[in-house]
């Protein structure tokens, strides 16, 4: 993989990595193993994680500054992962600058119960402010299982889709894994991203047998472009 372009590794401000240090020891291991660019994209949502851009640039701050003591030859950047919420609706309607990945992606999750009320009238409204949004992890959305049309129907609404590489080797379930095989093979697949958030993550992603998978799935090399 060229770019990790999703994963929670900045430190204390959501349920990824918790502390500097565990940052560090994941980011060291990631680079070992040949992961040399990072795009960080802590939650916000309004239930649980109200982070912005100061809570956001806080951590990312202190993470680089630990990254350049201990000599790691990394980049490191942030944006956000966005749950398509009340709170998002808010933020968006007023004029809030969003955190985004090169320029002008938008990272988006879906509410893991139910879809989004109003979908395309907040998939209008994101791309007239010029944002492509990015669908985070649509396999893992219990509710498209049945209903495999719906990914190409988020395609239609303007989605670049996601998945996470660990959904592939069934870290999430069978029907998880199911859904992410589906969506390499019809090619709906636009960006992968680790979604790292903790040790059982790295351990997998690391792990040789998981490493085949991906490279099975992708070849030899997986490349986030934008």
């Amino acid at each position: 993989m060229k770019k990790d372009m999703h994963s929670h590794l900045l430190p204390g401000i959501d349920d990824g990595s918790p502390d500097v240090e565990t940052s560090i020891d994941y980011i060291r291991r990631l680079s070992d193993a040949g992961l040399k660019e990072y795009i960080c994209t802590p939650h916000i949502f309004g239930d649980m994680f109200r982070n912005n851009e100061q809570t956001i640039h806080d951590a990312l701050y202190r993470l680089r500054n630990a990254i350049q003591k201990e000599g790691l030859d990394v980049k490191i950047s942030a944006a956000a992962e966005y749950m398509l919420d009340d709170y998002f609706m808010d933020l968006l309607r007023s004029g809030t600058k969003f955190l985004t990945l090169n320029g002008s992606y938008l990272l988006t999750e879906f509410p893991f119960s139910i879809p989004p009320f109003k979908l395309e009238e907040i998939t209008f409204e994101i791309h007239n402010l010029n944002y492509q949004p990015i669908l985070a992890h649509p396999e893992r959305y219990a509710y498209f299982h049945r209903k495999p049309e719906t990914y190409s129907r988020m395609k239609d609404l303007g989605f670049l889709l996601q998945i996470n590489l660990l959904s592939l080797t069934g870290q999430y379930g069978k029907q998880v894994r199911n859904a992410a095989t589906y969506l390499v093979r019809q090619g709906l697949v636009d960006l992968v991203g680790t979604d790292l958030h903790h040790e059982g993550h790295l351990e997998m992603l690391l792990n040789p047998r998981s490493q085949k998978i991906f490279k099975d799935n992708f070849g030899d090399q997986i490349l986030n472009d934008f």
